[in-house]
């Protein structure tokens, strides 16, 4: 299948993304994991995009697309793939779509996660991360360290990063309202939105994701 994931930060599309991507064997191509080994590998891409990133400016969509058209033609997306972050606005869909009609191929569906935007300022804005290891994630309401402060993995300071505080969540749902929400109209005409609620238990977000893609696709 060839999916698009999208939802606003905080609904869990990274987590949910991973689980998809496994359960339907196929790859998670995320613009964050392509930035890092473009660059990483120094490719052309790769150091373009790290000048516009150095400079302090956003990608621009033509660096971000080409990234994504290079990953989608990997022999291991020949039987899917699933896109998390990209689109990111309704110009990159456009040219996603431009992209694979070329291909002769479409998109399978589109998944909509969505959740409450207080619920999102507080997943976000409540967690707290261990300075000796950024794996070992706590939450102020739902997965409270046993000292505060102090994780219990390792002993080391819990903090809440720069990017998770309120303000900072609140401006990046800001942004996503602006810029990615508006594909989701997008895509709606195309018939290809699938909307997941995206509280509850991960492994009951990820059952409803796989019971309405199985759907989708009965009905196509």
């Amino acid at each position: 299948m060839r999916i698009v994931l999208v939802g606003p930060p905080g609904a869990g599309k990274g987590t949910q993304a991973t689980r998809l991507a496994e359960k339907l064997r196929v790859p998670h191509i995320s613009t964050g994991d392509l930035f890092r080994a473009n660059i990483s590998r120094q490719t052309e891409l790769g150091k373009l995009a790290k000048s516009y990133m150095d400079a302090g400016n956003l990608v621009p969509d033509e660096v971000t697309i080409a990234m994504a058209k290079d990953r989608m033609e990997q022999p291991d997306a020949e039987r899917g793939f699933l896109l998390d972050g990209f689109p990111r606005n309704v110009s990159q869909a456009e040219a996603l779509d431009e992209l694979l009609t070329t291909e002769g191929i479409k998109l399978d569906a589109v998944l909509d996660l969505e959740a409450p935007e207080e619920e999102v300022v507080k997943r976000i804005a409540g967690r707290r991360i261990c300075r000796n290891d950024s794996s070992h994630v706590f939450h102020v309401t739902y997965k409270t360290a046993a000292v505060e402060g102090v994780c219990d993995l390792c002993g080391g300071e819990l903090y809440q990063r720069d990017d998770d505080s309120e303000e900072t969540v609140r401006t990046r749902l800001e942004v996503y309202h602006t810029q990615t929400e508006p594909i989701i109209d997008y895509y709606k005409a195309q018939g290809l939105v699938v909307t997941i609620e995206a509280m509850g238990p991960v492994d009951e977000v990820t059952g409803r994701a796989l019971a309405a893609l199985k759907r989708e696709g009965d009905d196509q």
